[in-house]
């Protein structure tokens, strides 16, 4: 990876324009052309540098209102095998291991997100009847301060 792998990852971290043609303007603005920010794009995917472009979707106007971290006691013989069973759920958008605090006995996360409190209970206890992991916690978000992806 280079200084213009660098500076095209900063402007790829803003996003996609809805252009008939985006990378010829990062190009622009690299000073390269528009094939070279494709190739370097498909390089810096095959060295796992750039896992994925995806869309963000507005979920607030989706009627996505409900936002759940729910926090699992998790044996620690188990942790692989029920992270990797959450981690397929497709309700679980987010699938994290974290180490025991002395009053937090919690070791796994998950984050769903649905239409009502209600759906976000219901997924838990469907993920909870799946794994066989019966203590766990639900926290649902109240309040949303900020929200962005990791940036370089």
């Amino acid at each position: 990876m280079d200084q213009i792998d660098l500076e095209l990852l900063k402007v790829a971290q803003d996003g996609v324009k809805l252009t008939p043609r985006p990378y010829r303007e990062w190009g622009e603005t690299l000073g390269i052309t528009e094939e070279e920010v494709i190739d370097r794009l498909r390089a810096l995917e095959q060295e796992g540098v750039v896992r994925r472009f995806a869309a963000t979707i507005g979920h607030r106007a989706l009627g996505i209102v409900a936002n759940a971290m729910i926090a699992w006691i998790v044996p620690s013989d188990r942790v692989v095998a029920t992270g990797e069973l959450f981690a397929a759920s497709m309700e679980v958008t987010h699938c994290y291991e974290r180490a025991k605090a002395i009053d937090w006995p919690y070791n796994i996360y998950t984050m769903v997100h649905s239409r009502s409190r209600e759906d976000c209970l219901r997924i838990a206890d469907q993920l909870s009847h799946q794994s066989g992991i019966r203590d766990y916690t639900v926290l649902f978000s109240e309040r949303e301060y900020k929200k962005i992806s990791a940036r370089i």
